[in-house]
């Protein structure tokens, strides 16, 4: 039989505790991964809200447009939060600056566009992608923002056409159109996180916007552009360059600092 004192010191030892032992927190699972739907590739990104910070930018502070994911990432200010990942964001024109409403760091650069017109962005309705920096993201119809929200958000950025409204497929797009093309756009789900998609071969607006509503379960959805679509996944080493590109939407990872 052990004494007290050294069964005491064989416990010590053994480093018992009536405490569990904790567990390794998980890391977070990547901002981006490759998926695919009916038969399609995609990269699906997700912003959550609480680990994630969004802005909008088109250059560097009183210079000339980036026009590209490559030079942002050259040119990213010093003390700048990680990037989680960013793409393009928006319709634009020759000169890379935007063609709807506009909104960077609380500072409108460009009114809401209402015209009717030719191309994607006309094909109304269209919509705005816009938020805070305590990540309350939303994406509304150009009409639906203009009549409801009368406070200028921390970032905005307009483009078009919407691909789910409400939850439903935006009226004018077919369901599997013959224009295929390299798309890209953004959603918002019922807990507020955001969706950013981009195919990573040529697509329909229609596939697009279903694998919006009935994979990630997005009630409102925006196209961002086709043809140019890019990402920049820091994490993957991707990249993408080719056309030159306007509005940049920018997801940084949020410190402990931030919060």
């Amino acid at each position: 039989m052990l004494k007290p004192l050294a069964a005491s010191a064989l416990c010590v030892l053994a480093s018992c505790s009536s405490e569990p032992a904790r567990q390794p927190t998980a890391p977070p699972p990547p901002s981006c991964q490759g998926t695919s739907f009916e038969g399609v590739s995609f990269t699906h990104c997700v912003a959550v809200p609480g680990r994630h910070g969004i802005r909008t930018v088109v250059g560097p502070k009183g210079g000339q447009p980036y026009r590209s994911l490559s030079q942002l990432a050259v040119d990213r200010p010093d003390r700048s939060a990680p990037v989680a990942f960013a793409m393009n964001g928006g319709m634009f024109d020759a000169e890379g600056g935007p063609i709807g409403y506009y909104v960077e760091d609380g500072e409108k650069g460009k009114s809401l566009n209402t015209n009717e017109g030719f191309g994607n962005f006309h094909l109304l309705p269209n919509g705005v992608f816009f938020g805070d920096t305590n990540g309350k993201w939303q994406i509304r119809t150009s009409t639906d923002f203009e009549q409801s929200v009368h406070d200028r958000p921390d970032f905005g950025t307009q483009s078009g056409p919407m691909l789910v409204i409400d939850g439903n497929l935006h009226p004018k797009i077919d369901p599997d159109g013959k224009s295929l093309k390299l798309r890209n756009g953004v959603g918002i789900d019922n807990k507020g996180r955001a969706h950013f998609v981009i195919s990573d071969e040529p697509v329909s607006f229609g596939k697009l916007a279903r694998y919006f509503r009935d994979t990630l379960k997005c009630p409102n959805a925006l196209f961002l552009d086709g043809s140019v679509s890019s990402l920049w996944d820091p994490e993957h080493g991707r990249v993408d360059g080719g056309p030159r590109l306007g509005p940049l939407i920018v997801v940084e990872k949020r410190t402990k600092a931030d919060t």
